[in-house]
């Protein structure tokens, strides 16, 4: 084992200016990765009391101050505000010469790739598209679980490697994604983060309402033990009565829901519906058991639409 002390990143030399217009969730902890690497975060751009709260934790003595002033100090740029607002926030900066050439502008959006950046590019600007893979929560948690975390790059081939590098710095580990790719990415982590959210939030309202105390505890073990299987085997690490084709006990699981949890039941079905698609394409669920489960999440279909349908 080497007994040579390592540095500490405070004490090299800052290598770029940092700047962060959005003080949501996103931008401070990026900024204040950038910072243990050696970079110097020197302003950021803060409207509501909640996003100056998140800069003031994650960003101490960085100066809050206008989007343009943010790029008028900073060789980096982050951009980290809601996928609609971005393209017109940079054709504003554009338009009003906010933008230096040479300036490194990176957005933090999945949906977008460096097209978006396009305004900035015709002024000068170097286009960089870097999506963290995490879900944040606007507390210095955030910082700790960059290390590892994926980043969908996408960026001008001359720019590809200082792209990487940055990732790097920040912890992550780059994934390159093809400009035209970037929507069907965020799909991707949308339907697995977002509406992975959703169920578990569902599934714990439903156990209380069956008397479960504890629904955190009971679903912790099962969920990471579920999620753990998936990674490893994808289709093979489907179980429960829709992989095993049984009929009747979807159909009482969705009798119970339309009595205590009637806007789950879409949900429900159409969830039903496509663990049966693939647990039959797979070869987990047996022809001869999905005609009956088909036929049956078919009519609850029909019911549901039909009594949705009522005036």
């Amino acid at each position: 084992m080497s007994t040579v002390q390592q540095p500490d990143p405070r004490d090299r030399p800052a290598r770029l200016t940092v700047g962060v217009v959005g003080a949501g969730r996103v931008g401070p902890a990026l900024a204040a990765a950038l910072r243990l690497a050696g970079h110097r975060p020197v302003a950021v751009s803060a409207v509501s009391d909640a996003s100056r709260r998140r800069a003031a934790e994650l960003l101490p003595d960085v100066a809050v101050v206008p989007p343009a002033e943010v790029l008028q100090r900073s060789d980096l740029v982050l951009l980290t505000v809601p996928d609609d607002t971005l393209p017109g926030l940079v054709e504003g900066l554009a338009e009003t010469g906010a933008v230096r050439p040479g300036q490194l502008l990176v957005h933090t959006s999945g949906r977008y790739g460096a097209g978006v950046l396009d305004p900035a590019t015709r002024a000068g600007a170097l286009p960089l598209a870097l999506h963290p893979a995490m879900t944040f929560t606007g507390t210095a948690v955030d910082v700790q679980r960059l290390a590892g975390c994926s980043f969908g790059v996408t960026a001008p081939d001359e720019l590809r490697l200082a792209a990487e590098a940055l990732v790097i710095e920040m912890g992550g580990e780059p994934e390159w994604i093809a400009e035209q790719n970037r929507p069907l990415y965020h799909a991707a982590l949308a339907l697995g983060a977002n509406h992975l959210v959703t169920l578990v939030a569902q599934s714990m309202e439903l156990l209380r309402t069956a008397g479960v105390t504890a629904p955190d505890r009971m679903l912790g073990p099962l969920l990471g033990a579920a999620l753990d299987n998936a990674l490893r085997s994808g289709d093979a690490a489907l179980t429960g009565p829709v992989a095993r084709g049984d009929a009747g006990t979807v159909a009482a699981h969705v009798t119970e829901l339309r009595k205590h949890a009637p806007q789950t039941v879409a949900g429900y079905l159409a969830m039903a519906r496509a663990t049966a698609d693939r647990a039959l394409a797979g070869g987990l669920l047996k022809p001869e058991l999905a005609e009956d489960l088909l036929g049956v999440l078919a009519d609850e279909a029909e019911s549901y639409g039909a009594e949705g349908d009522a005036p």
